[in-house]
This record gives C-alpha cells, sequence and structure tokens, in this order.
C-alpha cells in the first residue's frame, strides 16, 4: 500500500507539471500529455482526483500512524519545492544550496520518505533512518542526471524539446557550475533566460565550462552515497537489486 500511495502522488506530480511546463507530450513515452489533450482545467481536476483517492488509501488502509505523517509530508513537500522553482535567489551564493534542496522537495523526498515509511514498519529506528538517506540521494542523483540530459540529450530520445529548462526559465545544475566560472550568467539566471539570445548564450557558457561533466560526477557521488546507506542490510536478491538501480539510474537516456 505505502508503494501504490507513493506512486498515486508521483502519478499526481506529473499531470500537474505538464500543465505547469505547458508540454504538450508527457516525456520520453512519445505520448501526447493529459494537457495538450484535455486542457489545463481538467488536467488539473485529474491530479487532483488523483490525490484525493491517495489520502483516501492513506487513510483508510494504512494503519501504522507514524507511516501517514511519513507519507502526507510528501505532499507539503511537492508543493513546497514547486514554489522554490518559481523563484531565484539573488545571493548567488545560496544559489546551489537553494537548488538542492528544491531537488530534494520535488524528486527526492517521495523516494526518501517511501524507503523511510516501508523501513517503518519494521520498527527499526537505524534501518528507517538508512533507508530515508539511500532514497534522498537516489532521488537527487536521478534530477542531476536529468539536468544533464537536458543539454545533451536529443529531442528523439527525451520525448521534449532539448534545452527545455533554460527555455522555462529554470535553472539547474549545468548551469549553476558554469556560473562559477562565468559571472555573466547571473543576469540570466535572475531574468531567467528571458531575453533573446539568452538560451544559447546559457547554452554555450555550460559547454566551455564543462558543466555536465560536473553534473556526472556530483549524480555519481549521490548514487555512491546511497549504495553505502544499504551496506548494513542484509544480503538478499532485494538489497542487490535496489544497489543495481542507484547505478544504473546514472546511464539512462531519457
Amino acid at each position: 500500500m505505502v508503494a501504490i500511495v507513493s506512486e498515486m502522488i508521483h502519478t499526481a506530480s506529473l499531470v500537474h507539471d505538464d500543465v505547469i511546463d505547458a508540454s504538450d507530450t508527457r516525456r520520453g513515452e512519445g505520448a501526447s500529455s493529459l494537457n495538450k489533450m484535455y486542457g489545463q482545467r481538467k488536467s488539473i481536476l485529474v491530479g487532483d482526483y488523483i490525490v484525493y483517492q491517495a489520502s483516501i488509501a492513506l487513510a483508510s488502509r494504512t494503519d501504522n500512524p507514524r507511516v501517514i505523517t511519513i507519507l502526507s509530508s510528501l505532499l507539503e513537500d511537492l508543493v513546497s519545492g514547486e514554489f522554490m522553482q518559481l523563484g531565484s535567489k539573488e545571493d548567488e551564493n545560496e544559489r546551489f544550496s537553494h537548488y538542492l534542496m528544491k531537488t530534494y522537495k520535488k524528486t527526492a523526498s517521495r523516494l526518501a520518505n517511501t524507503c523511510k515509511a516501508v523501513a517503518v514498519l519494521g520498527d527499526d529506528e537505524r534501518i528507517s533512518e538508512l533507508a530515508y538517506q539511500y532514497g534522498r540521494n537516489l532521488g537527487i542523483a536521478f534530477q542531476l542526471v536529468d539536468d544533464l540530459l537536458d543539454f545533451i540529450s536529443s529531442e528523439s530520445i527525451m520525448g521534449k524539446p532539448t534545452a527545455a529548462d533554460l527555455k522555462l526559465g529554470l535553472t539547474t545544475t549545468p548551469v549553476l557550475f558554469a556560473a562559477q566560472e562565468f559571472p555573466e550568467l547571473h543576469p540570466m539566471i535572475m531574468r531567467r533566460f528571458s531575453q533573446v539570445g539568452d538560451v544559447e548564450q546559457a547554452r554555450e557558457f555550460v559547454a566551455e565550462a564543462d558543466g555536465v561533466e560536473q553534473t556526472k560526477l556530483l549524480a555519481l557521488h549521490h548514487s555512491r552515497e546511497a549504495v553505502n546507506m544499504l551496506k548494513d542490510f542484509a544480503l538478499s536478491d532485494a538489497q542487490r537489486a535496489v544497489i543495481k538501480l542507484a547505478q544504473i539510474l546514472l546511464d539512462r537516456k531519457s
């Protein structure tokens, strides 16, 4: 039931993301998004309905109050993360930490708290914390790979236009790394790449600063940290599977 509720919340977030991003396709699946087929209003209502059903399932079919609290926090983090994404930190020194916190709330929180909620059922606080940290690192690594794919993958593979994040005014990890070498990026970040030529110039700076490679290294770090959290887990097919998951996500193409 924990996995079902978590996946329902995730599905709702994807429906809402397509509305926020004005996306015509559900990325990587080659199919039109609900937003494209039915419009914003109906898509938002569908997302809301999925959240409602997830809440009903959580309240009626989960007997552990702590699990209910943990999974309920996912919704708060999702909304908070979306608000964080809408703004840019004026203080250049705070942008990286702000971005990583946004990444946690929008992406990693679901994985971290889902892993924790399952482990809580085993009534072992230490294992619960390790499971949480595994999910947190896994989620951050996943998003970092997503960030770099926006710069190196083709539209046919990704299922969305490349440089889509920049075109939406979003600053991601490769850009933040590049900004450390090219301060000219800072005003572009604050105006959300809205001027003619900003997107193209930002991509050039990222290429020159090797922001993609630095993002790969950071993703690798979080993947390894996720694996490290599993060392004290009992050897089993399940343990080997989640270790492999943390490793293969680094090689995904879409």
